[in-house]
């Protein structure tokens, strides 16, 4: 009998080369799909990723049509990891541009605060207490950023980032999680080996999900190594 794989769709903006990113979440235990219909990369998966891409605006426009039954499925414990804008998409707004992100976490997304903007290049972790598995497992400490815009979290949303980063002073959510949603505001998948192992980890964490919800074989948690 095979060993049952992790369902994972990847939501296409239709924005980009996905090839880096698709790479990295590639595994022995992982079905990949790029899916471009919000609605449809939500159903019979067990994991979504929302890929760091684009900008707001366009982004949106394509999350339009599916937007409540995605926002419905992260809300009910679908396993999600956004990555870059797919981390300010999972907030309020943007000044980057008009559009409706998906509000699972209030706040706004701003432009840095800073001289040399965008923000290319290598940055460190600032991780708050108690650290998050997904970096005890990674060993993330130093990360890859390609940003002109970042997440501004109001109200209660703010007790959920994880680890913070600094840029010329200016000090701002570098990943949350909100139950199993996840954003990175970094680019994991370009943060060398310690970046890949944060990907895999959120993985692993997502088979687990998956096999307590019965969508996936136990079998599949018994080999699940990055």
């Amino acid at each position: 009998m095979s060993t049952p794989r992790l369902r994972v769709s990847v939501f296409d903006y239709e924005a980009g080369n996905l090839h880096s990113l698709v790479k990295s979440i590639e595994t022995e235990f992982t079905t990949v799909r790029v899916e471009r219909d919000p609605a449809a990369a939500v159903r019979d998966t067990d994991a979504l990723i929302l890929p760091g891409v684009g900008a707001f605006t366009p982004a949106a426009e394509r999350l339009a049509s599916g937007r409540d039954a995605m926002r419905d499925a992260l809300l009910g414990g679908l396993p999600c990891l956004g990555i870059c804008l797919g981390m300010q998409l999972l907030f309020d707004h943007s000044d980057e541009g008009p559009g409706q992100g998906l509000s699972v976490l209030t706040g706004r997304v701003t432009r840095l605060d800073a001289q040399r903007v965008p923000q290319i290049g290598w940055n460190t972790l600032e991780p708050t207490a108690p650290l998050d598995p997904l970096l005890v497992q990674s060993g993330l400490d130093t990360v890859y950023y390609a940003n002109s815009f970042v997440c501004r979290p109001t109200g209660e949303s703010g007790r959920h980032v994880i680890a913070y980063t600094t840029h010329e002073g200016d000090r701002f959510p570098a990943a949350v999680r909100v139950g199993n949603v996840v954003g990175a505001q970094f680019h994991p998948e370009k943060s060398s080996a310690p970046g890949v192992r944060f990907v895999r980890a959120f993985l692993r964490e997502a088979v687990h999900i998956a096999a307590q919800r019965g969508t996936l074989g136990s079998s599949a948690t018994e080999d699940v190594t990055p």
